[in-house]
């Protein structure tokens, strides 16, 4: 029988704070924030829903990108991994924590809509033909675009069409 391991996560929730961006002592920027993530049921009274508040971190370039496109109460999406970590605190006490590592972070706001305005632009508003720097579009128009920490080649710049009468479908 094959080793088989696996660890995958997909989070999608809205901010509880405005995600801060620090630097380690080497030099590496990280940020930590916490998604909360409805998690519907049924209840007495039919359908009931509980937040569940999930503690995510993330590094490097997906740290800078979520710190300056995403405010509290923004709808995000993370793609990552599921850590654990241990250590003993100053009474002598063993503590555990459990995060999600985010390796993705994706707007997922319908276009026109932003929630927390605080700086942060919408997908469709940042302009037309405008992709932050390490930015890609995928999947088609009505995409939501995603920045991922490969780096790579810089993303082809699109313009919206708004008149759909010439459009051959």
């Amino acid at each position: 029988m094959a080793n088989f391991n696996f660890n995958k996560v997909i989070l999608g929730g809205r901010l509880t704070a405005d995600p801060e961006l620090k630097t380690t002592p080497n030099g590496t920027v990280v940020t930590s924030f916490t998604i909360a993530v409805n998690r519907r049921f049924g209840g007495k009274n039919g359908e009931e829903a509980q937040a569940d508040f999930i503690n995510v971190t993330a590094w490097r370039q997906t740290a800078e990108f979520i710190t300056r496109y995403f405010r509290k109460a923004s709808s995000i999406c993370v793609v990552g991994s599921i850590q654990t970590r241990s250590w003993t605190d100053q009474q002598g006490n063993k503590r555990y924590a459990t995060e999600v590592v985010a390796d993705e972070a994706m707007f997922v706001d319908a276009k026109n809509e932003n929630p927390a305005s605080h700086g942060a632009p919408a997908y469709g508003q940042m302009g037309q033909g405008y992709m932050p720097e390490g930015y890609s579009s995928f999947g088609g128009q009505n995409a939501a675009p995603v920045y991922n920490n490969a780096g790579g080649a810089s993303a082809p710049k699109f313009e919206e069409y708004t008149d759909d009468d010439d459009l051959p479908f």
